[in-house]
């Protein structure tokens, strides 16, 4: 009787970035670079740990400012990327949401400028929402990834919105509760999540693989 044996799986590539730097700070949609290639756009709420993983997904630590202080980032922060295989694209990091500390008028010139660029901007093809895995999918959150699936239905001229969940911070859970807590933000969200964390770099290929999918 002759053996068979299961096909190995393929290798999948690391994505290796061989270039990222910081190249414009709009307080306004009229500040942002002309839309030449391909953008992502990063939203959380304020203190989720967006701008860490930023940096472990770019591999340059400390090009994106963090800060422990709430609402540090206060403007659409532009990065331009270029990968080993020759793809060049951007990553936007969007004003956290939620700081109570903002005055109105703040957290209303910041909604404007941000539903502004969702809306508009004809490069952007993913918005890569990051939640706190231990917080979970809260109501912000789900309002956020709700205006980002409907945000462009009526403007056949630019293309849909893909929105990516993750939940960062993995590594301040024990590994007994990170699967059903992974399990219990997927629920509460409705669509499939990447775990993330910005000290290990655990799910590191797995954002890079549904962003290459958006770039593409």
């Amino acid at each position: 009787m002759e053996s068979s044996t299961a096909a190995p799986k393929p290798m999948v590539r690391p994505v290796r970035v061989v270039d990222a730097a910081f190249e414009a700070g709009a307080s306004d949609l009229r500040g942002l670079p002309a839309a030449t290639v391909p953008e992502v756009a990063f939203a959380g709420r304020s203190n989720v740990g967006k701008s860490s993983l930023m940096n472990a997904l770019l591999q340059r630590s400390g090009l994106v400012r963090t800060s422990s202080t709430p609402g540090c980032t206060r403007a659409l922060n532009v990065f331009s990327v270029a990968l080993d295989d020759g793809t060049a694209c951007r990553m936007t990091d969007l004003p956290g949401y939620g700081y109570a500390k903002l005055s109105k008028a703040e957290r209303a010139k910041w909604g404007a400028m941000i539903e502004g660029y969702l809306r508009g901007r004809p490069t952007l093809r993913a918005v890569v929402l990051i939640v706190d895995v231990r917080r979970g999918f809260e109501e912000d959150d789900e309002q956020l990834a709700e205006f980002v699936r409907t945000c462009r239905m009526d403007d056949a001229a630019l293309p849909p919105l893909r929105c990516v969940l993750v939940a960062t911070k993995l590594d301040k859970l024990p590994l007994s509760k990170r699967k059903p807590t992974m399990t219990a933000v997927q629920r509460g969200a409705g669509v499939p999540v990447v775990g993330f964390s910005a000290v290990t770099g655990d799910g590191r290929d797995a954002l890079w693989g549904r962003l290459r999918e958006a770039l593409a």
